[in-house]
């Protein structure tokens, strides 16, 4: 397979957005780089605002969540949105708020599982720890960022004398007694919460008493890499959701004075639901959507209008044909790595596809020269769902769901091709020019 310069540069962006992009708040800092280094400015939710016609903005909520604009330059009423929703956060292991605990010699780290990860996969890895901080400060607290790029935590496997039968049976973990993440050797005369708040304080250059709490996550050190004879794939943790988020943000970036105002909104807590202040559940697309029509001297008829005209693409990863489990399959509906997006459609609305919105995703598709493809989940076997229900149902807009194919979703390092960033960007561009 013949791979050009120009779909393996797109692959090596997505790659270097992910190394970045530990966490959602990385991410997101990840994101904010890039639109304000292209002349987007940055909007406060507590400011009133004062946009121009033609303008690029973006506002950030909880530091985890980010939707950008470019304004159309046609009547808002008689144009619409081109609306693209992707997700920060990916399933894996968080540090509860107290999470050291000394055994044995031992510090260890107490976790949670957020959203549904493989969790085996977790096992024998070089994790490092990255999140956000609250420190204390003389006016109150600041929020930092922190991202050990070094191992510094391990899930160690337990050998297989002494679990004769996990091959056969599998992997599996207690929650609460088998993922404490071990971290470091207990130094004497020192409890292990302080021994770990040091750690933390000499990483952010503060006092390890100034330490006020995290939201920390494991992620994976191992940088994303190709893989094949022609370097055909790419592995990389969270693809799910970042390659998403990263192709919105890149056909963003390219549009140029567009008909229809386009929006890229990046969601927290897909993973976990949605609902909260920062997720897709929440308010946040329907206050920024609301305050860009106040702007543009739109009435709440207007609004309406706007909604009908508008075309709102989900876009999350989908789950690429494995030949080593075909009966995990519905028969004619094999998607392939390197086969371009796929549009997915579930009957029982765990995706917002519908026939009208599906043949509109095809066009486009069509006419950026993108291959697309088709995908229903076997129906013995649960769907998983995405923003796309969710937001579709708060906005009335016509929504497609999709996504680029992938192997080994939710495990810590999953797999994709190398092509279909590239074919996402050009299909979303498509979108975005519409």
């Amino acid at each position: 397979m013949a791979i050009s310069a120009e779909s393996r540069a797109q692959a090596q962006h997505l790659i270097d957005f992910i190394d970045a992009s530990p966490s959602p708040w990385h991410a997101v800092k990840s994101a904010e780089e890039r639109l304000l280094a292209h002349g987007f400015t940055l909007l406060a939710e507590t400011e009133r605002w004062q946009l121009e016609p033609g303008g690029r903005y973006f506002v950030v909520r909880g530091g985890s969540s980010l939707i950008a604009f470019v304004h159309g330059r046609e009547p808002l009423d008689q144009s619409g949105f081109r609306l693209v929703g992707a997700h920060t956060d990916s399933p894996g292991l968080r540090l509860k708020p107290k999470a050291p605990q000394a055994s044995e010699g031992l510090v260890r780290l107490g976790v949670e599982v957020y959203g549904g990860p493989i969790l085996a996969t977790f096992t024998d890895r070089d994790l490092g720890l990255a999140g956000r901080v609250n420190v204390r400060t003389p006016n109150g607290f600041a929020t930092r960022l922190l991202k050990f790029d070094r191992p510094l935590v391990r899930l160690p496997n337990l050998a297989i004398h002494m679990n004769r039968d996990v091959n056969e049976q599998g992997l599996k973990l207690n929650k609460q007694t088998e993922l404490p993440l071990l971290f470091a050797l207990a130094r004497d005369g020192m409890e292990a919460d302080g021994q770990f708040r040091r750690h933390l304080a000499d990483a952010l250059q503060a006092e390890a008493g100034d330490i006020l709490n995290w939201e920390v996550c494991a992620y994976d050190t191992q940088k994303g890499s190709f893989w094949g004879p022609e370097q055909e794939f790419i592995a990389s943790r969270q693809l799910d959701n970042l390659s998403s988020c990263h192709a919105a943000l890149t056909a963003l970036l390219a549009s140029d004075m567009p008909a229809a105002t386009c929006v890229c909104a990046l969601f927290d807590h897909e993973e976990v639901g949605s609902e909260s202040a920062t997720g897709a559940g929440g308010s946040f697309i329907l206050d920024v959507l609301a305050r860009i029509a106040a702007n543009r001297g739109v009435d709440e008829e207007g609004r309406r209008c706007a909604a009908a005209r508008s075309f709102f693409i989900s876009a999350d990863m989908a789950h690429a044909w494995h030949p080593n489990f075909p009966g995990a399959y519905e028969p004619g509906h094999k998607v392939m790595v390197n086969g371009g997006p796929v549009i997915k459609t579930n009957a029982n609305q765990r995706y917002a596809t519908g026939a009208d919105t599906e043949a509109r995703f095809m066009a486009l598709c069509e006419e950026a020269r993108v291959p697309c493809q088709q995908y229903a989940h076997r129906t013995d076997i649960g769907c998983g769902s995405t923003i796309g229900p969710i937001v579709a149902a708060r906005l009335g807009m016509p929504t497609v769901d999709v996504g680029s194919p992938m192997w080994a979703m939710h495990s810590i390092r999953e797999s994709a091709g190398t092509l279909d960033q590239g074919y996402m960007i050009a299909a979303l561009k498509a979108v975005f020019a519409s």
